[in-house]
């Protein structure tokens, strides 16, 4: 079973829809992408259409997998910095894989796509990102090569009692 990406593709009602149910679905599942269980679509759709609109723009960068059934099974956004003096590196946002395929090595297709891609992007030197810790998903980080640099600890509020670190992470390219 394989993941296919690609960079920047069309965005279109059959990618908008998809990806808002791969969010949601993630979300569900108990994936730290920025919502706690249980949301709809209509919950995902303001950060989506954020997300989005910052693609049209061209401040944003969208890495977009498919599985082999050709369903979007995972997503990635890469973004500019705009402050004048963080310009050489980008952050990472909202990567996903879908529950049904996780454990498969799409995770690690999607970083390894998504680190191509930005070594191709002029004047980009790195890639930076934040995790949520408690979950693990900064081991699988560190195996992709990306390193700790900072932790606020109880920085993320899931629920009342329940406060997490918030890990920033980098790959140098």
């Amino acid at each position: 079973m394989t993941l296919t990406c690609q960079l920047d593709p069309e965005i279109d009602d059959e990618v908008r829809d998809g990806i808002s149910a791969l969010w949601t679905d993630v979300s569900n599942a108990g994936g730290a992408v920025g919502f706690v269980p249980p949301v709809t679509a209509d919950d995902i759709r303001p950060d989506l259409d954020r997300s989005l609109a910052e693609v049209a723009s061209g401040r944003r960068r969208l890495v977009l997998g498919r599985d082999e059934d050709g369903r979007i099974a995972a997503t990635a956004f890469l973004t500019y910095n705009d402050h004048r003096l963080m310009r050489h590196w980008m952050w990472l946002y909202t990567v996903m894989v879908h529950p049904r395929h996780q454990g498969r090595g799409y995770g690690r297709t999607l970083m390894d796509t998504v680190e191509r891609a930005a070594r191709t992007f002029p004047g980009i030197e790195a890639i930076r990102l934040t995790c949520r810790g408690g979950t693990g998903v900064d081991g699988f980080y560190g195996g992709c090569g990306y390193k700790e640099v900072g932790r606020v600890p109880g920085a993320i509020r899931v629920a009342p009692g329940d406060d997490r670190d918030d890990i920033s992470m980098m790959l140098t390219l």
